[in-house]
């Protein structure tokens, strides 16, 4: 017989499931979570092949922050995600007080390229201001993003939320030549898309997603096909592969 407790957990994970994928974009099918040292509860790790076999094809990893900042399970979990066969977006957290050069250069020295197989491109997560007018805050921008492609070979995808681009970075267009990442908790069916972004390309649409092999919550995002074929944009082993 199955005890009380054990239908009371049944039901919660259940639950959870659930609403899960109500919070989910309908036409998604390309999906996958983001991670720093804040899903590594009590120093737990990742179980990155149940990550895979709940579905998901991909997840973003923080790398680096500032000039000051390694995410201490970057390394396991970069190691673990490649042999589960998820793809890898690593991001740096930008601290705009300090020299976009030199957070560019530490950033690619952690993560040893991000052009190998299974590696999307780098990513620069852009909500922090570090007390920058606008026209400041665009000129750090473009120098650290021309710094890590020219140290990683690739072009960088951008991480933002609307309020912040509309306002820190006075809703530039000068960047729609990267892809865009974009926060937007709404549950609306597509996210607000600012600075004259065409379309997005992933699109984080909860801060509260359950996934297993993942303790406690996490973000979520999505694949919107901006950039083609999933498994060629994430430098999947076999040309033309969904991803899937």
């Amino acid at each position: 017989m199955v005890s009380r407790n054990r239908l009371v957990l049944v039901s919660f994970a259940a639950a959870s499931v659930l609403t899960a994928m109500s919070a989910a974009p309908a036409a998604a099918d390309i999906n996958g979570p983001d991670v720093s040292s804040w899903q590594h509860i009590d120093g737990r790790g990742i179980n990155w092949f149940a990550v895979r076999g709940s579905g998901n094809n991909f997840a973003m990893l923080k790398a680096t922050e500032g000039l000051n900042y390694v995410n201490p399970y970057f390394v396991q979990d970069s190691l673990l995600m490649r042999a589960a066969g998820v793809a890898r977006g690593t991001y740096h957290f930008a601290r705009p007080a300090e020299s976009p050069e030199l957070q560019g250069a530490l950033y690619a020295a952690i993560v040893l390229g991000q052009n190998g197989m299974l590696d999307l491109p780098p990513v620069l997560d852009m909500e922090d201001s570090g007390g920058l007018p606008p026209g400041a805050l665009i000129d750090w921008t473009h120098r650290y993003l021309n710094t890590v492609q020219a140290l990683t070979g690739r072009l960088p995808i951008i991480y933002t939320y609307p309020n912040f681009w509309k306002s820190a970075m006075a809703d530039s267009n000068e960047f729609t030549r990267y892809p865009l990442w974009i926060a937007d908790y709404r549950g609306n069916d597509n996210p607000e898309v600012p600075g004259g972004w065409p379309n997005w390309t992933f699109w984080q649409y909860t801060d509260s997603g359950n996934v297993p092999g993942i303790a406690g919550g996490t973000d979520m995002n999505a694949y919107s096909g901006a950039q083609g074929d999933f498994g060629r944009f994430a430098n999947m082993p076999f040309s033309g592969s969904s991803g899937s």
